[in-house]
């Protein structure tokens, strides 16, 4: 724990870290909760990206569920989310064609009925402003950097990190130390592999009973198209091409307001041949007729990505610990089959915020909040996410043809017989899945048409990302050796590939190969903390408001 004595303190009653949807349901549940029995409670969020929803990347189709709960009238508040699905397609496809699955095939909860599609960017804006009317103080461009351990263990509260810290470590005339944050309860909404969830889970070992952690990337892109082509409301995905049977993942396209389309892919991150470039496969996936044919004539206009968890239920940790919870994505509640999480992520923080607000009422603090698993167990979320929990350790043991079909076998008997209680584990986590790279061929991409595919820095570029040249890396390596010296003979070092920011490059020179980090082009994805083979990249927080400054994502 750093020195108290020399920071700035305040104090609240609630510290979330992450204004995503998690953060913020939590926060408004906890003023609605303190306004209907007439209590105060202090509630603190804060959020490393420049402003609320700058680090926000989603899809998105977001089903209402959890938003209808927690602000039954918002349709009737300006919610930026106006596009309700109107048609629902899933293609399975070949390099140049394919075939629509029947939707009557598909079990219920895969149906995106009743759902919208829209940013979840905006929306967190949205949420933000609702939060902050309710009197929760929202402090964005904060990265947080540690957690304050009191005397017996607990946590109470965080650290925000130093402003004006050089390259070199030394202080630069504008430096100004971290504050120190104490809560009677700290939530943790960071999102996939938080980096302060990350050390607090191994600090108490949440994840000893569940299984491995398994992650994808998401990559996305925003396009303006000719009205013409625009068709509100439809939603597509693809499995299949470009990506072989052995690699789980998928392309989703959404139409949504003023002739916008999100347009992504997802890559499951224990894919095995250290030559896929994630980027790559999106840009060549966009040549394919079901998804060229809504782009041609459109420009794009925005670019971003990230990593998701994919472990389901099975892989969800200890949720409380000692003054605190983790909650959203930091968990991992995302539904893999239906590519959705943001509604389960406003469930858990609601639920969180019940058992804080209980405990705070009764006088208690710092202790493990045990009514919020209890909570979550009980829950309609829990009940989704069993029903589900078997698709993903099928489809990395089986392939996309077979493990698929199994998939949706056992989504149908779970959802005909709820009691069934086989529950598969995953095997390995993700680093591990990697194949030496003698062993496979290098994958031969296609230029960039700079028309409907692109090169990697152009879209940085349009990610609006910056840091600082002149503070620390913020990309640690544990041993600076071990990318020319085992990565890149073993598995021709794979972070210049999954890198979907061009973070990591191999430059050769005269004295021999060098491995450079670009920390400048850096999405905050943690996409390399996850897939480094060696585990030898840790991912910390830079300063607050660097990164990319998402618009509409």
């Amino acid at each position: 724990m750093s020195d108290l004595a020399e920071r700035e303190t305040m104090e609240f009653d609630v510290v979330i870290v992450g204004a995503g949807p998690a953060g913020l349901a939590a926060a408004i549940r906890l003023k609605q909760l303190a306004s209907a029995k007439d209590k105060e409670v202090s509630v603190v969020v804060l959020e490393k990206g420049s402003e609320v929803g700058a680090h926000i990347l989603s899809g998105a189709v977001i089903d209402p569920v959890a938003l209808d709960q927690l602000i039954p009238d918002w349709r009737d508040q300006d919610a930026p989310l106006n596009t309700e699905v109107t048609e629902d397609r899933f293609y399975y496809v070949t390099e140049t064609g394919g075939v629509r699955l029947p939707n009557i095939f598909m079990p219920p909860l895969m149906s995106n009925h009743g759902c919208y599609t829209g940013s979840l960017g905006s929306l967190c804006k949205w949420l933000a402003e609702q939060a902050e009317a309710l009197g929760v103080e929202v402090y964005p461009g904060i990265s947080v950097t540690e957690a304050i351990v009191g005397a017996n263990g607990a946590i109470e509260g965080v650290i925000t990190g130093d402003l004006g810290v050089a390259r070199d470590g030394s202080h630069k005339d504008n430096y100004t130390p971290g504050m120190a944050l104490l809560g009677k309860y700290t939530f943790l909404a960071e999102g996939a592999r938080g980096s302060l969830s990350k050390q607090l889970i191994a600090k108490f070992a949440l994840d000893k009973d569940s299984g491995p952690q398994k992650f994808g990337i998401g990559l996305k892109e925003l396009w303006e198209i000719p009205a013409e082509k625009h068709k509100p409301g439809l939603v597509q995905h693809t499995m299949g091409w470009p990506l072989d049977d052995k690699t789980g993942g998928g392309s989703f396209l959404y139409h949504f307001g003023d002739n916008l389309v999100s347009v992504g892919f997802v890559v499951h991150l224990d894919y095995a041949n250290p030559y896929l470039d994630p980027f790559k496969e999106f840009q060549r996936s966009k040549l394919h007729p079901r998804i060229r044919e809504h782009l041609e004539g459109g420009k794009r206009i925005a670019y971003g990505a990230r990593a998701l968890t994919e472990g389901g239920w099975q892989a969800i940790p200890e949720l409380a610990f000692p003054g605190g919870a983790l909650i959203g994505c930091a968990a991992g509640f995302m539904n893999v089959p239906r590519i959705k999480g943001s509604h389960n992520a406003m469930l858990s923080g609601m639920m969180a915020a019940e058992a804080a607000f209980a405990a705070i009422e009764a006088g208690r603090a710092h202790d493990t909040l045990e009514a919020y698993p209890q909570a979550v167990a009980a829950s309609s979320m829990a009940k989704e996410l069993k029903k589900v929990r078997n698709v993903k350790p099928l489809w990395s043991r089986f392939g996309t043809r077979l493990g698929v079909m199994l998939g949706g076998i056992d989504m149908w008997l779970n959802t005909v017989f709820p009691f069934l209680g086989h529950t598969l584990k995953h095997r390995k986590p993700d680093y591990a899945t990697l194949e030496k790279a003698s062993a496979v061929k290098p994958i031969d991409y296609p230029k960039p048409d700079n028309a409907l595919t692109f090169d990697i820095l152009s879209s940085v570029f349009l990610s609006n990302t910056n840091h600082d040249e002149d503070e620390p890396v913020h990309l640690k390596l544990a041993d600076p050796s071990i990318p020319i010296a085992e990565n890149l003979p073993e598995y021709a070092e794979p972070a210049q590939r999954y890198c979907p920011a061009a973070v990591y490059e191999v430059v050769e020179e005269a004295g021999g190969p060098r491995f450079q980090i670009n920390a400048q082009n850096c999405v905050h994805c943690k996409t390399c903390d996850v897939k480094d083979p060696a585990q030898n990249i840790n991912w910390v927080p830079p300063e607050g408001g660097d990164g990319p400054n998402y618009a509409n994502m």
